[in-house]
């Protein structure tokens, strides 16, 4: 490690340190081995699946000052998120140094990544008041998972979907069975801001319902061309019954609708001054059967999405509507105590219907099987493999093997694997379909897919010093070796592959498989708990990772050398009675940029705090708070020309009834 990272290491060490000794964190009761089902398929705590995993309640989001769900990921551990726009206006997912299409986004076990581009997958349709918790799986999953699981998983798992139902027998799966919880959260701020959050959860025995509502909306920062407007609305509805002792059945239903200013998302042009309008409807049905050690599942799922991108008022607007049809069969069979096998097949199909990208369609099918073996007390291992059939490119064999060895409060854990990521559409026909192009990111239907190979290996202390103070620390090393990564590469019009409808005198930014990148990693997380004492709670979580990436090509690319180099990222709540002071914030060390035309520029390195102070009284039903984001009004951009807001202040009240 250069000096350089060594010493912002020590720094933001010591900024953890100093927030940990004045418990500046947040209150609530969390499981530093929580039970998880992201890594396997299966129920299992994290200390049994070999991997690093973050688990985020659901509940966090209306604890902390975030507004979205990838404001809420941008403050977990490890987790990278550019963002375009605020509040959930546009944001890429990077893990581990992948670019922004290396991450498989999750609802309730089906995909969600857009077949037309990766810049779509932080638009999960699912309402926050609807959200049981989020687990964010670090590292190589295409085995089970297949393309996009490069850098890691992020899966959303709704509260309906994993409600514990009494049977129509009357025998009780879970206690308690009858909950009711209502909630509300509406804030006002600067800049027009009016954001409503709100949502029901009712459970009855057999039967169990949930929705949601988040819209944020407002008038937006001035920008260089536009105001940075947006209107973000989210909407969705979901059941969940137990028809039998054996078999329930779930279904879910939304609607996500994103209007917002887009200037400079994809390009550094002066004449850019874009908007975008994404519309997003998901509906998906799982039929369950489970006795004794079997469960089998059916799901299916469908998504489709309509994206116009208006590059200024003078062009002809892109319109695309893009669909993802999926099925997915597993079987879970338990073969005694200490064995559980998992096998599936998994159905995909990807269609795009578009003025700029064309009419195109893609199947896919692939099987897979993984096994959960116990070895004595402490150790489990998991291989799995996957067999993945894409049309038109063939046939690739996806093997992966997970190692956890756990005895008293240390856990020592490993994982190698194969991972595989397929172009999307915009990768493969940006521009394809129009008459001039003058500039700008151009397709390429000639793309080969990624291949990668990953292995980690990691450690993880647990150390409770009581039934009131909780504390892990978890150390991960990891290395991605990949060929043939795709990324946009600057080119001039003499080495453009097809010029048919190309401009002579414009320079473009060509898809290309890059030879060879490889990535090299360290995390370190952090996760604190104590109760003082009745009155008093606090929690704090955090994480430092380090990067390295090399490409064998020595070319610049966007995307590859966009990803934060050292970051680090917490979120921290401290509560009293009926007052709590919550923090999020991020440090992030990066390449830096510029581009004259627009004045823009990337900085080497930007800090961003929010802060929220609540006081809720009635036993809690009611509070009202408070909230500065950026509050250090810190200037500053993740991508080039998505210039993000300086501090914002806003305020609000809450209503929660839970019984």
């Amino acid at each position: 490690m250069t000096p350089f990272y060594s010493a912002s290491l020590i720094k933001s060490a010591i900024f953890l340190v100093l927030l940990v000794v004045s418990q500046i964190t947040y209150a609530q009761e969390i499981s530093l081995d929580p039970v998880t089902v992201t890594s396997s398929l299966i129920e299992k705590r994290a200390s049994q699946t070999g991997r690093n995993i973050a688990v985020i309640k659901g509940e966090y989001f209306q604890n902390l000052p975030v507004h979205s769900i990838d404001d809420l990921l941008r403050y977990v551990p490890g987790v990278e998120i550019q963002a375009r726009g605020p509040m959930g206006s546009q944001s890429d997912i990077v893990l581990r140094g992948g670019t922004f299409q290396q991450v498989l986004v999750i609802l309730d076990g089906m995909r969600l990544n857009d077949p037309n581009t990766g810049h779509f997958n932080a638009y999960i349709p699912i309402a926050p008041a609807e959200i049981e918790r989020i687990e964010v799986l670090k590292g190589a999953s295409s085995a089970l998972y297949g393309s996009d699981a490069v850098g890691g998983v992020i899966h959303v798992i709704s509260k309906t979907f994993a409600a514990k139902l009494q049977s129509a027998e009357g025998q009780e799966t879970a206690s308690p069975n009858n909950r009711t919880n209502l909630n509300a959260m509406v804030t006002g701020g600067d800049y027009g801001l009016k954001n409503i959050n709100a949502g029901a959860f009712i459970q009855r025995n057999k039967l169990a319902v949930s929705a949601g509502l988040l819209s944020n909306n407002a008038d937006g920062v001035q920008q260089r061309g536009i105001k940075g407007f947006f209107h973000n609305n989210s909407a969705s509805l979901s059941a969940r019954y137990a028809i039998s002792k054996e078999w329930d059945i779930a279904v879910r239903s939304s609607y996500d609708h994103r209007d917002f200013a887009a200037q400079n998302f994809y390009t550094v042009l002066k004449s850019d001054t874009a908007s975008e309008k994404v519309k997003t409807s998901w509906n998906q049905l799982k039929l369950s059967y489970r006795k004794n050690k079997t469960a089998v599942s059916l799901d299916g799922g469908y998504k489709f999405v309509r994206d116009q991108y208006l590059f200024n008022p003078h062009s002809i607007a892109n319109n695309s509507k893009s669909q993802l049809w999926q099925g997915l069969l597993t079987l879970q069979q338990g073969l005694g105590e200490r064995t559980h096998l998992i096998a599936g097949v998994n159905y995909q199909n990807r269609q795009i219907s578009s003025n700029d990208r064309g009419n195109h369609a893609l199947n896919q099918l692939a099987p897979f099987v993984s096994l959960s073996q116990s070895l004595g007390e402490y150790f489990t291992i998991s291989p799995s493999v996957r067999l993945d059939w894409r049309e038109y490119i063939g046939v690739e064999v996806v093997p992966q093997v997970n190692l956890s060895y756990k005895k008293g409060s240390w856990q020592l854990r490993g994982s190698a694997g194969k991972t595989i990521r397929d172009a999307d559409f915009t990768e493969r026909f940006n521009n394809y379909n129009k008459s001039l192009v003058t500039g700008g990111n151009v397709g390429n239907p000639d793309l080969k897919a990624e291949k990668s190979f990953s292995y980690e290996a990691g450690a993880d202390w647990f150390l409770t010093q009581n039934d009131v103070t909780q504390l892990k620390i978890s150390a991960t090393f990891f290395q991605r070796l990949q060929n043939d990564l795709i990324d946009y590469v600057s080119t001039p019009y003499a080495q453009m592959p097809r010029k048919d409808n190309l401009s002579p005198t414009g320079t473009f930014g060509l898809a290309r498989n890059l030879t060879e990148v490889n990535t090299t990693g360290v995390e370190l997380d952090v996760q604190y708990a104590k109760a003082i004492d009745d009155n008093q709670k606090l929690m704090l979580n955090a994480g430092f990772t380090w990067l390295d990436s090399k490409s064998g090509d020595n070319i610049p690319s966007f995307y590859v050398s966009s990803h934060a180099k050292f970051l680090t990222n917490f979120s921290a709540v401290y509560q009293i009675s009926g007052f709590s002071l919550s923090l999020n914030g991020l440090y992030k060390q990066r390449a830096a940029n510029q581009a004259s035309a627009i004045e823009a520029t990337i900085s080497k390195s930007y800090f961003i705090l929010n802060a929220k102070a609540e006081y809720a009284f009635l036993n809690r039903m009611l509070a009202v708070f408070v909230q500065a984001d950026n509050a250090f009004d810190k200037d500053y951009s993740d991508l080039l020309g998505s210039r993000m807001p300086g501090r914002w202040f806003m305020g609000g009240v809450k209503f929660n009834l839970a019984r």
